[in-house]
């Protein structure tokens, strides 16, 4: 579990990352309905998640100025690795779960194949070089 301090950081991230828009009539990622998604769906990502929200300013970002909390969100994305890049998958993530935000860009929410909607057939021959492929692997034993 986040600790409060680290649950206000990461609600401010995820505001920052994804603002509101009234442009397109959308909530953004700080939305309470998108971020208790955001919390709910840390499971695997909770360490990587934490050390980013540890590395933006330990405990105190959303009590930065603005100047502050761009200058942090910068370094930590110039900073790489694992953790940024978490970070930032699980608030995109949960935003482009939401029904909302799916409405907003002229698709139907919900499962994508759940009632026999047709995919388009594609060029099955572009597969033909993996298939005349020379067997890449062991088998298991019996």
């Amino acid at each position: 579990m986040l600790l409060p301090a680290e649950i206000r950081d990461l609600r401010c991230v995820a505001g920052m990352m994804v603002p509101a828009s009234a442009e397109y009539g959308v909530p953004g990622a700080d939305d309470p309905a998108i971020f208790a998604d955001i919390l709910a769906s840390l499971d695997r990502d909770f360490d990587a998640v934490r050390a980013a929200l540890a590395a933006l300013a330990g405990g105190s970002f959303a009590d930065l100025d603005d100047v502050r909390r761009e200058a942090a969100m910068q370094a930590l994305e110039e900073q790489g690795g694992t953790a940024p890049v978490t970070l930032m998958r699980v608030v995109v993530q949960c935003y482009y779960r939401d029904e909302r935000v799916v409405r907003s860009l002229g698709l139907e929410p919900g499962p994508p194949f759940p009632k026999g909607r047709t995919l388009e057939q594609g060029d099955w021959s572009l597969l033909d070089p993996v298939r005349v492929r020379p067997k890449m692997w062991r088998d298991a034993p019996p």
